[in-house]
């Protein structure tokens, strides 16, 4: 559109003009605030979104859309920052439409992901930056579409108040997954592009291995998408490589130092570990000073080490049978759960048994999610626990001497990447552990970095793997735990499809076509489904956070259906039920989410409450999990009461439990639909993750090297030769 010339008589502070529109003193005072403040920190004055008009990019899937609410941010374009004195107030200007915010021409059918998000020019990411009020200084691009966001940024803002916090789980799904990525994409498109809020949204980012095999992306669907959905499925910013090469360096470092104790004696082993350099001279490596304290030993020469001292150090004397470290790579391939290593003829006959996992089961990837800084990883990674020695002491990474090591090979990766979504709101995408055997939760750094950039008033939303009863369990008991953080507002995503299979319809399997119970009405198989989100609606509000239901509408769903999915969860406790259309409308098909959400936010006054304290034993801690699904009590085997005994000895007891169980059921069984109750859960074993700091029970058998079905996604996905683009994704 053709903007108005501007004037040229700006205040001497400014480079260049500041746009806005006339609101009343309150929306004026918090301008000038803002512009104050970003002044004082030195940052780029925040350029913020006026009321919605037409956007300043046009494509196929644009239109014009008549102004929306009012709004008392402020769009600033400068060229210098300018930090002295306080601005004066901004000039007065026309209304001019955000420069990153955009309105979907959506169509009907829904076309598929890949090409509407192909159909869709992301703005540049430096854009989507300065609108959060982000200078150059504070990312790292990562070509136009995507940009490293650095944690200094936490530091230019530990100032400013936090926005409100929005966790997004779902009831027990179906194998199809019943949206939550949709959805949470969907309300934040509906709270930036439509309600005017300042809004960030907060996702994991995926493995390659759903990407390729069943589940496909996790970019979100439909019309509610964060793009380009290409590079968000496959590669980013490769923090999954660097997580990939960390594992195995580790890896390599247990079976290289087990093969080097085993062909060397005490001294051939120490003088390698501490050469003399060209004067004679020895000396530790850093690191090494950290196994000397831990052994109590103080002397720091090695040359004043007695040969008792120098056999304790240079040996770790590494129990094989105990070693829990596997090798990782991010693709399935059942073929590597179980291998052999050192069959070559140079490794002197050393051969044991051991497999590969998918790079986001790491322990790595755990540690990523729930740093909260450069240092704090540094010592999560060196304390990282591979396995037991001989004589039963936890054998860490730092006692291999790798823990620096790994930090390198991370310092990049601990940074948020920064993208957009499809209506232009910003999205943060950080780490993406398993929602099993680990939390299941994107990044702490990246909702703290959110948190303060959306500011008071301001909303960030971020997702919570699996079922409520295990992301968001996870995310109250272990992320929330972590970085302080306290949730105004949890959202429960259900389906009438999935409710209908807990009220007793038929299977639903993925790859095949749903049974006529799913496509057709049947209010009394939903309202005998509602059990299921009426207990996930319970648990939650045992935390303290008001919960709002999302259903996630789909064309065959009728009125009378949803009617009954709200009455039930009004009935069982909900602050609000809203139904939505994001996946077909983007944005605004969630705007009555987003209002609920900001309703449910501002209402919130209770204290977060957890759901065991850290103190108690890890049996008392099990089945405080196990009753909050609806277990009767526990049942140990031999094997996880010798790891529990283990875990106690070693001084692991106050770390908080991550359940690895099934997330087709609150219980142990997947065919066990429904809320059911009184069953024993079964822990088969007890594992740790020491440097990601929890001890995970496992519920049966958990799998943590996916495989390929018959028919895996590869099939359709492929590249447009011509363009360079990519086709099939889903």
């Amino acid at each position: 559109m053709d903007l108005p010339a501007p004037p040229t008589n700006y205040p001497k502070t400014l480079t260049s003009p500041v746009l806005c529109r006339r609101r009343p003193d309150a929306g004026a005072a918090r301008r000038q605030e803002a512009i104050n403040n970003c002044a004082s920190r030195r940052l780029p004055r925040p350029i913020v979104s006026p009321p919605r008009g037409p956007s300043v990019r046009h494509h196929s899937l644009l239109q014009p859309a008549p102004p929306g609410p009012a709004s008392d941010r402020v769009v600033a374009r400068s060229s210098a920052v300018v930090a002295q004195p306080p601005l004066p107030p901004p000039l007065l200007l026309p209304e001019m439409p955000s420069p990153t915010i955009r309105r979907l021409d959506v169509a009907s059918p829904v076309p598929a992901d890949i090409d509407i998000a192909n159909s869709v020019e992301p703005l540049p990411i430096a854009d989507i930056a300065a609108e959060l009020g982000l200078g150059p200084e504070h990312y790292d691009l990562y070509g136009r579409y995507k940009a490293k966001v650095l944690l200094s940024v936490l530091d230019d803002l530990k100032a400013q108040q936090d926005g409100y916090y929005v966790v997004v789980g779902g009831i027990t799904p179906t194998p199809l997954g019943e949206g939550k990525s949709t959805t949470t994409v969907g309300l934040c498109q509906a709270l930036g592009a439509f309600l005017d809020k300042k809004v960030v949204t907060c996702l994991r980012q995926p493995s390659q291995g759903p990407t390729f095999g069943i589940k496909g992306g996790a970019a979100g669907g439909g019309y509610s998408q964060v793009i380009p959905m290409d590079e968000f499925n496959l590669h980013l910013t490769g923090d999954i490589h660097a997580i990939t090469a960390a594992n195995n360096l580790l890896a390599a470092a247990i079976d290289t130092r087990i093969f080097h104790e085993n062909s060397q004696t005490d001294k051939a082993l120490f003088n390698r570990l501490c050469p003399a350099n060209k004067e004679g001279k020895r000396r530790f490596a850093d690191v090494m000073l950290k196994r000397l304290t831990k052994l109590g030993i103080s002397k720091t020469d090695p040359n004043e080490l007695t040969p008792d001292e120098v056999r304790r150090f240079a040996r770790l004397d590494i129990d094989p049978e105990s070693i829990t470290w596997r090798r990782v790579m991010d693709v399935n391939d059942r073929f590597l759960r179980k291998i052999t290593i050192g069959q070559g003829p140079e490794e002197k006959g050393m051969v044991r048994e051991t497999g590969f996992d998918i790079s986001v089961a790491s322990e790595i990837m755990a540690v990523l999610a729930l740093t909260t800084s450069l240092a704090d990883m540094r010592e999560r990674l060196g304390r990282m626990v591979i396995g037991n020695s001989k004589s039963g002491e936890p054998i860490t990474a730092d006692d291999l001497g790798v823990g620096g090591a790994l930090t390198v090979l991370m310092k990049d990766a601990i940074h948020p990447t920064l993208m957009q979504t499809l209506e232009g709101t910003p999205v943060l995408v950080h780490a993406g552990p398993f929602a099993n055997i680990a939390h299941g939760n994107s990044s702490i750094v990246a909702d703290k970095i959110a948190l303060k950039l959306v500011g008071k008033g301001g909303f960030v939303v971020t997702e919570a793997g699996f079922g409520a009863d295990i992301g968001t369990e996870k995310f109250m008991d272990i992320k929330c735990r972590y970085s302080g953080l306290v949730p105004q507002c949890a959202i429960i995503v259900a389906t009438i499809r999935a409710l209908k299979m807990h009220g007793g319809g038929p299977d639903v399997v993925a790859g095949k076509p749903l049974d006529h119970a799913y496509v057709s009405e049947n209010v009394a198989l939903v309202e005998a489904g509602c059990v299921n989100l009426a207990k996930h609606i319970a648990n939650t509000r045992s935390y303290g956070v008001n919960v709002v239901v999302a259903i996630n509408k789909f064309a065959s769903d009728t009125e009378a259906e949803m009617n009954a999915v709200r009455n039930a969860s009004m009935a069982a406790g909900a602050f609000d039920a809203v139904v939505c259309t994001h996946h077909a409308h983007g944005g605004k098909g969630a705007v009555e989410l987003g209002l609920a959400v900001q309703r449910a936010c501002e209402s919130q006054l209770e204290p977060l409450k957890f759901l065991y304290p850290l103190e108690s034993s890890i049996k008392e801690k099990i089945e405080s999990i196990a009753k909050f699904y609806g277990a009767s009590g526990v049942e140990y085997s031999e094997q996880a009461e010798k790891q529990i005994e283990m875990y106690t000895k070693q001084g692991f007891s106050n770390l908080p439990i991550c359940m690895a169980k099934t997330q087709y059921s609150f219980s142990h069984v997947p065919s066990m639909k429904g809320a059911p109750t009184g069953f024993v859960l079964p822990i088969r074993d007890v594992r740790a993750s020491i440097g990601a700091g929890f001890i995970y029970p496992l519920v049966g058998t958990m799998s943590t090297m996916p495989g390929l079905p018959t028919r895996p996604c590869f099939y359709e996905i492929d590249v447009d030769t011509a363009t360079g683009k990519v086709m099939g994704l889903s």
